[in-house]
């Protein structure tokens, strides 16, 4: 009975919200570097002369070991048997490596003819650091879910997710906005250096981290750690899979986010190409949605933990998205004003699904439970961050291109973004049609989606 009358460091609102604003630091600094190499593609087709191909094999490198060496799967295992400790630090370590050996690529190797099993040595070596930065920053993203599963618990935990998810969208702004002003003032790889930087700074935010989390778990137990009892067991993994609200919520994962994530690499080149934005800002546009779900997330968070709806929020998200893609699928629509208006509806729908998405699992599965189903959840997404990117590279380069360009000496293509965008809006329609199913699943076996998290 002692136990029930103490009060724990994550009890105090300032602890718990100064830990989640800390790891949320390391998040914002991967979803720079995530992102920070989109806005220049044309510049890597112009200087480095990549094609968009490489392009899309460069992007979708990113889930190419989680996917085919399961490292994601690996990752969720370690994270439920060594804790989130150890497994936090190990993904900014991994983090900051493939950042520096992206970076060695482009500097060292950019514009070489030399060929690696096929593909250009920098091509090749830069997407291989791409896919190490991929492993490291899916395990984060895990741990950190995990880590606000533990402090927020009986919490304000959708609210906790919406503003983690809200201030890692700074980075991802951050590096739309400033990336190509910032390779025209100084060098393309310059952009990339500044993220290796912020993730090493992020690497030591983590580590402070750890004597917060250390603290708490000598206070008194807390489900989410220590204990026989509750580390991994590959029993764990039958139960999950067998869920049926597991395959629905991660489809729905795989097929929104690979709206989102994938089209937003391609996005400011369809914003210079299409509707004419000029190139300096067209990277600030594209990373609208990021700049959304800033201010909207937490506030959708807040609204779930007090309200419930999660399952019927998803299924808004769904059907905004495909609003968004279905627009910019249309030819004749070049007007600026419209493509910025789809791109701010598009930032409400990324702030809508994932601020219900993810607490939504903590419900669905028990806590020790939790770091196998986030890592299988994200295992399957990115099936989705590799396959796409890939697909639409591979499309632009074979059936759309439809002129060129010369700026300064530099040759680059022109591409007609409507058979892209009608395979974006076709995927939309598939996560709407799987977010009515859980809804469905939700009514049937009770997991209490529409539920309000506090109570």
């Amino acid at each position: 009975m002692e136990n029930q009358t103490i009060q724990k460091l994550n009890d105090k609102a300032w602890a718990r919200w100064s830990a989640l604003f800390i790891v949320a630091f390391t998040m914002m600094a991967a979803y720079y570097v995530n992102d920070v190499m989109a806005p220049l593609k044309s510049m890597l087709e112009g200087e480095l002369h990549w094609t968009s191909g490489e392009f899309g094999f460069f992007t979708g490198a990113y889930s190419f070991l989680n996917v085919f060496l399961l490292m994601l799967i690996w990752g969720g295992l370690i994270l439920d048997r060594f804790g989130i400790r150890f497994t936090g630090l190990l993904a900014t370590i991994l983090m900051v490596g493939g950042t520096l050996a992206e970076y060695i690529a482009i500097t060292r190797f950019g514009g070489t003819d030399e060929l690696v099993w096929g593909y250009k040595l920098d091509v090749f070596m830069a997407s291989a650091g791409y896919s190490v930065f991929g492993v490291g920053a899916e395990v984060a993203g895990i741990t950190v879910t995990k880590i606000i599963a533990k402090w927020f618990q009986g919490k304000e935990m959708a609210l906790a997710m919406g503003v983690q998810v809200a201030l890692a969208r700074v980075g991802s702004q951050a590096a739309y906005a400033v990336a190509i002003p910032v390779a025209k003032a100084w060098q393309l790889d310059t952009p990339l250096l500044i993220g290796a930087i912020l993730l090493f700074g992020g690497f030591v935010s983590f580590l402070c981290f750890t004597f917060m989390d250390r603290k708490l778990d000598r206070q008194v137990f807390i489900d989410t750690s220590a204990g026989d009892d509750e580390k991994f067991s590959f029993k764990d993994v039958v139960a999950v899979v067998s869920n049926p609200g597991f395959w629905l919520i991660a489809l729905l994962c795989v097929l929104f986010y690979s709206c989102v994530f994938p089209f937003q690499k391609f996005a400011t080149e369809l914003m210079v190409t299409k509707y004419s934005v000029p190139e300096d800002i067209a990277g600030t546009f594209a990373g609208l949605p990021a700049l959304g779900a800033l201010f909207l997330t937490p506030v959708f968070g807040g609204m779930i933990d007090k309200r419930g709806r999660a399952a019927s929020i998803m299924i808004l998200g769904a059907g905004m998205l495909i609003f968004v893609h279905c627009i910019y699928a249309i030819p004749s629509i070049h007007a600026p004003w419209v493509a910025i208006i789809l791109m701010i509806i598009l930032g409400i729908a990324f702030s809508l699904v994932p601020s219900a998405m993810w607490p939504s699992v903590a419900k669905i599965f028990p806590v020790k439970q939790l770091g196998t189903a986030y890592a299988l959840i994200f295992f399957i997404q990115n099936i989705g961050l590799w396959g796409i990117p890939a697909l639409i590279g591979s499309v632009l380069e074979n059936y759309c291109i439809v002129g060129e360009e010369i700026t300064d000496g530099v040759r680059t293509n022109l591409y007609d973004y409507t058979l892209p965008m009608c395979i974006f809006t076709g995927i939309a329609i598939l996560s709407l049609l799987v977010a009515f199913l859980l809804k469905g699943a939700d009514k049937k076996y009770g997991y209490g989606l529409e539920q309000a998290n506090i109570k």
